[in-house]
């Protein structure tokens, strides 16, 4: 006679505690038995002991284990809706259960009573360019971002498909997708040239544009106030956008003007819209300089009158009153045709053109991104002068004996552009416009930040606390958003609006980002004046059902993917 004792199957249980423990599974096989003895003595000895060992795992639950099995929080799906007591099932990177109360053990539980259970934060404004060199993302998954999304602003990788590949080969700690720029379309057939495209050209480029979108491209983004795109014209960007649209694809732009010339370019960005039958972002939405102060009621009006008319126009923005770009947005465009550096300084060598090109600067500084004061001009990075790392225009013209005139500002920065350039932040944002934009249904929550080394140069704060700040200054402490609607505007809304599949949102099937905080506790530290802190209040961050931020603690699982749009 042959008898197999077989008590239990599965590798791992968990006993009654919580505690791993490995049982192997134990076998007993027995040929034909004899009537000796010691055989059935062994028999029974054995027989016993399986019904011992099969006893012992009837206190445990050997049912398939769940990865993860967050209990006992108070869970904002991302739909805008009022928030539930819901246990979240996680098991291979997705959702699989969620309910009132789920008592199966699984490997990891993580006990969320009196914490805000949310899905991971979607950034879908962030300049990605480092994450070759920082994969990790620390800087932005301690915010509780669990996508972003790169190439905003015109900028961005050209080979999309090559890209997102090589970020999938290298491991990365954030999911990652990518807009096909428009600045890098242009340099890449046209180079710094300010003049229309031949039709030759524009084939191309768009050409360059299709191969983005079947690599995977969420759409394309302009930065219009940049080079090379402040030399293309409206026709040229919705030639190209109706390429991306024939994909599914949305249009983010760093419209043309953000300060005097703010109404003409919102225009611009509807027009867009229209013509190319679009989505479109506008990202970073702000009024710069003191005399577009308020006049984000024009354009939220605005952007409602295009929705009414059926226009898919939207809205990013980061919660602070100071912007952070290159020192050359105070120059005139026209001033750095063909070489920002080298071109720009032979034209400086001319009087008549230094004088025009001062002028300019000027105006920027009194009506634009200068904010009217010298003492708005903060230098993040720059590499001639690093010790004015921190410090402002006005601190640099007292540094030279200067008298911190806009006139004398203006030669300051002539001669920082000539010297490769600076990184500066702009104090020259409205608190009023701010809160006005960001309670407006359509605005989602954007970083605009860089993926940061901690320590490293002196980044504008965003980089560090852009969600934790809507959520603990804006929307717990001030009330400018109810807390589901804070969370919606960096979950639901920005999966809808970019099409992100199977995130956003905390529903079974969806993949398992989830964000825990105390709602009581989360808060942004970083300052403009000591920039590299990170938030407080985040207790985990899970990325595709592996925790990265545990009990506040970072830990580099590179747990993100590259994402490409379906």
């Amino acid at each position: 006679m042959y008898i197999s004792l077989l008590p239990c199957s599965p590798k791992v249980c968990r006993s009654v505690d919580n505690k791993l423990v490995l049982y192997p599974k134990i076998i007993g096989t027995f040929g034909h038995l004899t009537n000796h003895q010691n055989d059935m003595k062994n028999f029974y000895t054995l027989l016993t002991f399986s019904f011992l060992i099969a006893s012992s795992f009837s206190i445990m639950n050997c049912t398939p284990r769940y990865d993860i099995l967050i209990q006992n929080g108070l869970v904002y799906d991302g739909n805008n809706g009022a928030p539930v007591k819901a246990d979240i099932a996680i098991a291979d990177g997705y959702i699989v259960k969620m309910a009132e109360k789920i008592n199966t053990l699984a490997i990891r539980k993580i006990d969320a009573t009196g914490s805000v259970v949310t899905p991971g934060f979607i950034d879908v404004h962030t300049h990605l360019e480092p994450l070759p060199i920082l994969p990790q993302a620390e800087s932005h998954v301690r915010q509780g971002v669990t996508t972003a999304m790169g190439g905003p602003d015109g900028s961005g990788p050209l080979s999309i498909r090559n890209y997102l590949d090589s970020l999938t080969a290298l491991g990365i700690g954030i999911n990652a997708g990518y807009l096909i720029g428009h600045n890098a379309v242009r340099l890449e057939v046209m180079g710094l040239e300010n003049r229309e495209p031949t039709g030759e050209e524009l084939e191309r480029m768009k050409g360059l544009v299709e191969k983005a979108m079947e690599g995977g491209a969420f759409g394309m983004s302009t930065g219009l106030k940049y080079l090379p795109g402040a030399f293309a014209k409206t026709d040229e960007v919705i030639e190209l956008s109706k390429v991306a649209a024939t994909h599914g694809g949305i249009y983010t732009s760093h419209i043309r003007e953000e300060g005097l010339g703010l109404l003409d370019a919102v225009s611009e960005t509807i027009e867009i819209a229209e013509k190319a039958n679009i989505p479109v972002v506008l990202t970073h939405h702000k009024a710069i300089g003191q005399p577009m102060w308020g006049s984000s009621k024009t354009t939220l009006a605005m952007v409602d009158s295009a929705r009414a008319r059926g226009l898919n126009v939207m809205i990013d923005q980061y919660p602070y009153t100071a912007s952070h770009t290159s020192i050359n947005v105070l120059i005139p465009a026209w001033a750095m045709e063909g070489d920002k550096v080298a071109g720009f300084a032979k034209r400086c060598e001319d009087p008549v053109l230094r004088d025009s090109i001062k002028k300019g600067i000027i105006f920027s500084i009194l009506n634009d991104r200068g904010g009217g004061d010298l003492r708005r001009i903060q230098f993040s990075n720059f590499n001639w002068k690093p010790e004015l790392g921190g410090k402002t225009l006005h601190d640099w013209a007292l540094a030279e004996g200067m008298e911190p005139t806009p006139e004398n500002g203006a030669e300051l920065v002539i001669q920082a552009q000539i010297h490769k350039g600076a990184q500066c932040i702009f104090h020259a944002i409205n608190e009023e416009d701010v809160i006005r934009i960001m309670r407006h249904p359509q605005t989602m929550i954007a970083s605009d930040g860089r993926l940061n080394e901690f320590g490293q140069g002196h980044p504008h704060p965003r980089a560090y606390g852009t969600f934790p700040r809507v959520l603990g200054h804006y929307s717990r402490d001030k009330g400018v958003l109810t807390l589901e609607t804070a969370i919606y505007k960096m979950t639901g809304l920005p999966a809808k609006n970019f099409s992100i599949d199977k995130r956003g949102i905390l529903k079974e099937g969806n993949f398992a980002d989830v964000t825990i905080f105390d709602a009581e506790k989360i808060i942004d530290k970083a300052t403009f004046e000591a920039p590299h802190q990170y938030p407080e209040g985040i207790r985990f961050v899970i990325i595709n059902g592996k925790i990265t931020i545990d009990e506040g603690k970072y830990h580099d699982v590179r747990a993100g993917r590259a994402l490409r749009k379906k």
